[in-house]
């Protein structure tokens, strides 16, 4: 009896080990089921790198007038808001004691002369000495360099127009004395602009002169251009950015002295560019990769990239055009494991 059931608790015991084996071998042979991983097919797309940047809007030439030496003013011609011609005389001062003075010179000048010619004569015939004769010319050649002197002394009573433009509100009136610290009034060119603006020193190397950029004013949506003449050779310390000048090409009555303008700047443009997605990619210590498949495999892509927009990113390296990359539920795949794409974009 006790042999029998012994017999029986062994053969229970076989059966239950069997089946245990059969689950397990079972529970071995199902997948575990992925996420959701959907694909793009990736492709070329033409590709402007574009960025923004603050800029002002100047004469192309705009000074202050200031005169050379002190005086009594007497007389103005500074037609405020009007348009003078280079070289118009726009303030003069006071100058009749240089006037008096050159007319003295004028009078010895010409006593002078003649003394130097008739000495001259007495030189041929010898007369006179050659001595005699060097000191009379020495003396007229002072004279002269003498009144050249006045005459500029006078010339520094005038202020005259350094170029064509248009002349600001004055600050003087006629019988006021000024100074060379005194400020006369201002001119500026009214038929060019200047647009000066500054970009971020990473892209210094890209500009050239005689590139093209175009702008907007402050509250305005039309299009202005404007080509590159210089910049400023050196990145500012403080803000790390590079000072450019363009001169503005357009004309219009929006385009005034001192307003703002944004500025657009085409800085490279590439006809063919590879654009994917930012949340393709998995960020690594010290590279970028993303998921692409390869015969059914994950291969995990090293890669470098470009231009970023708001949602995609220019992959200079690693991809070509046709390849298919994960886009969602790349956190599930391992390298080299099989999946398939439920949804391929």
């Amino acid at each position: 009896m006790l042999r029998n059931t012994l017999y029986t608790i062994t053969l229970l015991t076989l059966v239950s080990c069997g089946q245990k084996k059969d689950d397990a071998a079972d529970f071995k042979r199902a997948p575990m089921p992925l996420a959701n991983v959907e694909g793009l097919v990736v492709g070329t797309v033409p590709l402007d790198n574009n960025i923004t940047a603050g800029g002002t809007l100047l004469p192309l030439e705009q000074t202050e007038l200031h005169p050379e030496i002190a005086g009594r003013v007497i007389s103005i011609n500074l037609p405020e808001g009007k348009r003078v011609s280079a070289g118009t005389l726009l303030v003069k001062l006071f100058d009749e004691d240089l006037q008096t003075q050159l007319k003295k010179l004028e009078t010895q000048l010409a006593i002078a002369r003649t003394t130097e010619q008739r000495l001259k004569s007495l030189v041929d015939i010898q007369g006179v000495s050659q001595q005699e004769y060097d000191l009379a010319t020495l003396q007229t050649r002072n004279i002269e360099a003498e009144m050249d002197l006045l005459r500029v002394r006078i010339r520094q009573t005038e202020i005259r127009a350094p170029f064509s433009g248009v002349i600001g509100l004055r600050q003087i009136s006629p019988g006021a004395y000024i100074t060379p610290t005194t400020s006369v009034a201002t001119i500026r060119d009214d038929h060019t602009l200047r647009l000066d603006f500054s970009v971020p020193e990473k892209y210094g190397a890209l500009m050239r002169i005689g590139q093209v950029v175009k702008f907007t004013v402050d509250g305005g949506q039309r299009p202005y251009s404007a080509t590159v003449t210089a910049s400023e050779q050196n990145v500012s310390a403080d803000t790390r950015d590079l000072r450019m000048r363009a001169v503005v090409n357009d004309k219009s009555n929006d385009l005034v002295s001192g307003r703002f303008a944004e500025v657009a700047l085409t800085l490279t443009s590439r006809p063919q560019a590879i654009m994917i997605p930012t949340e393709c990619i998995i960020p690594q210590a010290k590279d970028k990769k993303v998921v692409v498949s390869r015969n059914g495999k994950a291969k995990f892509t090293t890669i470098t990239t470009g231009v970023r927009q708001s949602d995609k990113i220019e992959v200079l390296s690693g991809l070509v055009a046709g390849d298919t990359i994960v886009t969602s539920g790349m956190l599930f795949l391992k390298p080299e494991a099989d999946f398939k794409f439920t949804v391929v974009k």
